[in-house]
């Protein structure tokens, strides 16, 4: 007979508490899904489906086009009608997986539908979010690379690019001469030759076997990716499998090929970008965007390019509010401007989304190295490697192995897999994609949210009236950005004074609190005012009239990426 001591009779019953509580978990999702692992496009798809059959009253589900080899493109419509149609009001649009092998994003993307449908009516502030906000999520741009990415053997940067069929060498031919999985286990690794001491650039790190390291000493050269002379022009892996880059497709600061590769034939000349484009430009209620890349640990903004500028000061005031809170929220993550502290993007998603149509945009690159362990302190080669072994088992790896290369002789091929340095492992993995998208409900939940308040009746002189209404906004984000109002985007703001027996003689904004008289006037139909500039962020739009007559009237306050308001009063 077996005896438990207190220590063991302890670990049974802890054990034993947390799988039932795991279990307990589990019944009280409606839909039990894995956030820890990634997900190929027919998967996503399969997701989403489920999604919305789980939640078929908050949940449409509909292909907004097709891409460049004919898969679908999901759209997954957050919405709950018992508070308005999702057109009606402010809405955030988010997407993720623009280029073929920055993966995970599209994860984050269906986490943040599934939260927050399975937290709706238990958590007030995701209940009053859902309720306030409708959700227009798109899991992934790059169907195609996606699909391709997963099905094939690739390296960590290949499949970046759709599959439309491009002659990269100019030979007559088109994708002729792509990596090659030479040895046939599903991966494109490195090829490295040995050659005699002192003649190469690389040696094997002494104490991690394998971990190519540059030394002008070395035994060893380097020979790129697992390739072939495919096409006999006595190049390797010169002509790969399709490419244009859809981060570079958009209106905003287009520049051609020869100035920025991959940027395609003219601006949205790819189906994928022009059924996107079509879509925000059909829904013109959306106030927020995300889009969800891959590697780095970054909020990023615009602008793309240098030359675009600064943005305007109000506009920014909102954007570091947002960053500052994302770099709280995102361990390692790092709050930044595209072209000043990363690279110059010229014809970018959010580029186009802040600067063409004025909508508050940001860039998540969303797997942080750093998360590798709890500092803040970066991580070399050999650090990493380290890592890899004693948290990975070296899975991460392929071993290098011998092959008989046509043009180099003898070689050996080995490395990293794909998937290293691209997403987290798979532990790390569900942190990362519940922070970001708890980002995202931050950002819009800071989407305006306007009342009509402090309506007030005054005598005026000659038996007219003064009526007072002040729009007021409770977030942060304005009604209209301030690049909205400088470059005249989409419609601005109204304030309508509706009535059969009140006249509308003059109206503007008050300029003195103390003599209502004081005005500055609009010169032309009074009865609708009118706000480029929206209403500001956790501030007020006031209006005054003067009116004569008498009886009851109604005032109204529509706006594109605001829910529409009203409010009544009388005359006497």
């Amino acid at each position: 007979m077996k005896t438990l001591t207190l220590k063991t009779l302890a670990t049974t019953l802890c054990l034993a508490l947390a799988g039932t509580l795991s279990a307990q978990g589990a019944k009280d999702y409606r839909l039990d899904l894995q956030w820890n692992r990634l997900y190929d496009y027919d998967e996503l798809v399969e997701i989403a489906q489920r999604l919305q059959r789980t939640w078929p009253n908050m949940l449409s589900l509909a292909s907004i086009g097709k891409s460049y080899e004919g898969r679908d493109m999901w759209m997954l419509t957050l919405n709950n009608p018992a508070t308005g149609t999702h057109r009606t009001k402010p809405a955030f649009y988010t997407d993720a997986n623009i280029h073929g092998n920055e993966v995970q994003g599209a994860e984050v993307n269906l986490y943040l539908v599934w939260y927050l449908c399975e937290h709706y009516g238990k958590v007030p502030k995701i209940t009053e979010l859902v309720d306030r906000v409708a959700f227009y999520v798109l899991p992934t741009v790059n169907a195609d690379g996606r699909a391709a990415w997963f099905r094939e053997a690739n390296t960590s940067s290949s499949q970046r690019a759709p599959r439309k069929p491009k002659d990269d060498d100019l030979d007559g031919l088109f994708d002729e001469d792509p990596s090659d999985d030479l040895d046939g286990d599903g991966h494109i690794t490195r090829m490295r030759k040995k050659v005699e001491p002192g003649t190469g650039r690389y040696k094997e790190h002494e104490d991690y076997p394998g971990l190519m390291v540059r030394d002008d000493e070395g035994d060893y050269v380097m020979l790129g990716s697992e390739g072939i002379d495919n096409d006999g022009d006595g190049r390797i892996n010169e002509d790969g499998i399709g490419y244009y880059d859809m981060n570079r497709n958009w209106p905003s600061s287009w520049n051609p090929n020869h100035l920025q590769g991959g940027a395609g034939e003219y601006p949205l000349s790819h189906p994928e970008t022009r059924c996107i484009a079509d879509f925000i430009l059909d829904h013109p209620n959306i106030a927020g965007v995300q889009a969800f890349h891959n590697a780095g640990g970054m909020i990023l903004r615009g602008p793309g390019l240098k030359e675009y500028g600064s943005y305007p000061r109000r506009d920014r005031q909102v954007y570091d509010q947002l960053g500052e809170e994302g770099e709280f929220m995102l361990p390692f993550y790092r709050y930044m401007i595209i072209h000043k502290d990363l690279y110059s993007v010229a014809g970018g998603f959010v580029n186009w989304t802040a600067e063409g149509l004025g909508i508050f945009s940001f860039t998540n690159e969303l797997w942080a190295r750093n998360r590798m362990r709890q500092s803040a302190e970066s991580m070399d080669n050999v650090a990493r490697r380290k890592w890899d072994d004693l948290m990975t088992f070296g899975d991460n790896y392929v071993p290098w192995k011998e092959y008989d290369h046509p043009f180099y002789g003898k070689i050996e091929i080995g490395g990293a897999k794909k998937m290293t340095g691209r997403v987290p492992p798979t532990w790390l993995m569900e942190e990362g994609v519940h922070r970001n998208a708890a980002f995202v409900a931050y950002h819009a939940g800071e989407m305006p949210d306007v009342e009509l308040v402090e309506l007030e009746i005054r005598d005026a002189p000659g038996g007219l009236h003064y009526v007072d209404i002040k729009a007021r906004n409770k977030k942060l984000i304005p009604s209209r950005s301030a690049i909205a109002e400088q470059n005249k985007i989409g419609r601005p703001d109204r304030l309508e004074f509706v009535s059969d027996g009140v006249t509308v003689i003059a109206g503007g904004r008050p300029t003195d609190r103390w003599r209502p008289e004081r005005m500055t006037l609009q010169e032309k139909n009074p009865r609708v005012m009118l706000s480029d500039a929206g209403v500001p962020s956790r501030g007020d739009w006031h209006v005054r009239w003067l009116v004569s007559g008498s009886g009851d009237f109604e005032i109204r306050y529509v706006a594109e990426k605001a829910t529409n308001r009203s409010t009544r009063g009388t005359v006497e």
